[in-house]
């Protein structure tokens, strides 16, 4: 039987009480890699008829979000960072071109901040990235895609603030 939903929550619960920064999100990281290979939580939580975001688990006491994403289609988002949280995008099938940016001009309530383009590079199937506060990205896909990913917040609930490619 593979891991289930309630094993992995408790295990990244238990990393990030343990280091809550960035070493405890890299840890988090290598438990979502090792959930992507299995093959049975894969199937039970990202269906193809699942829903672009859902969550699936909310800690309680840390407030991180376990989401699943299922992806129909090809899309592209604008650069971005999570405002005062952070995310980890983990792979479960098909490929994500992200892009990373770094900062030339901030970004206000009024006025996109702008950022020039610095890598791209694939998340491919079994791959985990972790995203940290500030950590401008995008991600793109030609195709359908499937992830799970992990929040530091629900990410529904902060207001961010819009950045344009230079």
């Amino acid at each position: 039987m593979g891991q289930t939903l309630e094993q992995l929550s408790a295990a990244c619960h238990d990393a990030l009480t343990a280091n809550p920064g960035v070493e405890g999100r890299n840890n988090a990281c290598a438990l979502i890699k090792q959930v992507l290979t299995d093959k049975e939580f894969i199937a039970a939580h990202l269906g193809d008829d699942g829903p672009e975001r859902k969550i699936l688990y909310e800690d309680p006491e840390l407030g991180f979000c376990i989401l699943a994403h299922v992806n129909h289609g090809a899309r592209e988002s604008k650069p971005h960072d999570h405002g005062p949280s952070w995310a980890i995008y983990g792979q479960a099938q098909g490929e994500t071109i992200m892009s990373d940016w770094a900062l030339v001009e901030p970004a206000s309530e009024d006025k996109p901040g702008r950022v020039r383009l610095v890598r791209e590079y694939s998340l491919t199937p079994g791959m985990a990235h972790v995203y940290n506060e500030g950590d401008l990205h995008s991600p793109r896909r030609t195709a359908s895609t499937k992830l799970i990913r992990v929040e530091g917040t629900n990410l529904e609930k902060v207001r961010r603030l819009a950045y344009e490619a230079i």
